[in-house]
This record gives C-alpha cells, structure tokens and sequence, in this order.
C-alpha cells in the first residue's frame, strides 16, 4: 500500500465525497475512484459504502482510518527528525499524565528551545496506559507517568518530584471540614477513581486491601472532566493535589491520612533509535 494512496483513502474519509475529495487533492474524479478501487482488491476488503450524496466507512474503513492517521503521522515525525547529525531540529513528541511533574519538561523544554529554535514539541495528554500505548507505536519519543506503572520493557529515569494523593470534594461536601481523610471516611461515599489499570492497587494498598468497600460510581482519565461531576455533586474524586485550580471554586482538595505519594518516571522505548533532537532533550533532563 503506497503512502499516496493511503493519503487519498484519508481524503476521502474526511470529506465523505469522492467530487470534494478529488477536488481537495487536485486529481479527477475517475483517477481517484480507480486508486481507491485498486486499494480496495489490494487488501481484499470493502472500505467505503457508497450512497447518492455522501459515502461512508465500513467497519474496516474505520480500522483503516485509525491506523492510516497513526502510520502517517509516524511518517512525518520520521521525516521531520533525519537530519544531519550536526544540526539539532525536528520535533520530539512528549505525552504526559496530569501531574506537576510537567513543570520540570517544560522548564527543560524551554532551554532546549532556547538553545536549539529549529526544535518544536508536540505535547500529548494521557494516563500511563495511553502513554505507553503511543510509546509502542512509535507515536510518541518519551512519556511522564505516574507510578505505579510497569516499566519493565521501557528505559527510564525517575524524576525528583512527587505527586500527592488526596479527595477532591465540593466546599459544602462535609468531608471539606476535614485537615485529611482516612480510609474509614470514604465509606459509602461516591468516588471517581483514575482509570490508570494500576493506580487502583495502589489506593488498595492505602485503605487496607480492601477496595471493596468503596462506592465507586464512575472512573476518568483525566481530572478535570471528573471535577464537573464533583462540581454539580454527582460525587468526589480521589485525584492529585494540584491538577486542578481550587482557587476561587467550590471545590476543595484534601490529602489523604496516612499520605499517599507517587513518585513519577520518564519513560521511553528501549533501544530505539532517537532523533538528535530527542537525544539533546535527555542529554538536558538528566541534567537537572
């Protein structure tokens, strides 16, 4: 399959047209039919559903669709970052879970700009499944987790910063009157945990082995999604202290007793060829 050809599947699937799609890539209507046609015998699958006005994707269009953005943008990121060993450019592509600990890459970050301006960083949000995820797929040069994460098949370095576990609560929650909550205090309360896979032994550890007791009613990803549910009462969240803004809110943060920290690990794939660029990033981080 010819990256041009995958680049005119895309087209077609953004524009559900073939008459816009060829007109956005500057080809005829028959040309690009016939590519997509070909492509279609050369995987032995139906990729589109055709209709009078708008095409749509099957269900392996769809798959298409997914991986051919992914293959894609691994092409551009590998284009970007083969240049000559002497000139530091190119992007390094960062993906980082909601933690403080993205102060210390953006404080290095911006050295490395300083030092190197032909150097661009593309940021990705995730927790530590989506992370690594990206990390496997080439998709991404390095990932922030928080731990515990199973860093066995990745290189990494431990960072110096630590996140702290505490319940994020509405100012009129009467847990809000509390200097810190204790396991038995989560009893029958409504909570939103992370969906980080591992991060739920780590809390089961806190309240005892015994995570059975609590009433989760729903999971998040990221914070600040949760933090309207907790806005409007739906429930509380067990979270990390400052990820979200508390100041002028009706939300409070309050740490958990005894306290719960996780430490936290740059991570990235083991023995894969790095641009100069993401090799100069390292080379700065392990500085500090």
């Amino acid at each position: 399959m010819e990256l041009r050809v995958l680049n005119y599947f895309l087209a077609v699937a953004r524009e559900r047209n073939i008459s816009k799609a060829a007109k956005s890539l500057h080809l005829s209507q028959p040309t690009l039919s016939k590519q997509l046609k070909e492509l279609e015998e050369e995987l032995g699958v139906t990729l589109f559903e055709r209709g009078n006005r708008e095409i749509s994707l099957t269900e392996e269009g769809l798959f298409l669709l997914s991986k051919g953005n992914e293959i894609l943008t691994l092409v551009e990121k590998t284009t970007m970052n083969l240049r000559k060993d002497e000139v530091v450019a190119g992007e390094i592509y960062v993906g980082g879970g909601e933690t403080k600990a993205m102060s210390l890459i953006a404080k290095t970050m911006k050295r490395m700009m300083d030092a190197y301006p032909e150097v661009k960083v593309n940021l990705y949000s995730g927790n530590a499944d989506d992370i690594m995820g990206k990390l496997d797929a080439g998709l991404l040069d390095f990932g922030v987790v928080v731990n515990p994460t199973n860093k066995q098949k990745y290189a990494y370095i431990n960072l110096p910063q630590k996140d702290r576990w505490g319940l994020l609560v509405r100012c009129d929650h009467f847990l809000a009157e509390k200097e810190t909550i204790i396991p038995t205090d989560l009893v029958g309360i409504p909570l939103f945990v992370s969906q980080q896979s591992l991060v739920s032994n780590q809390i089961s550890e806190w309240l005892g082995n015994d995570l059975d007791q609590l009433d989760i009613v729903g999971s998040y990803n990221l914070l600040y999604n949760a933090s309207l549910m907790v806005e409007q009462g739906v429930g509380c969240a067990l979270c990390i202290d400052g990820i979200i803004n508390t100041t002028e809110s009706n939300l409070i943060f309050v740490p958990l007793q005894p306290e719960l920290d996780a430490s936290l690990s740059m991570i990235w794939k083991k023995n894969q060829a790095m641009s100069i660029a993401a090799t100069k990033f390292l080379d700065q981080l392990k500085a500090e």
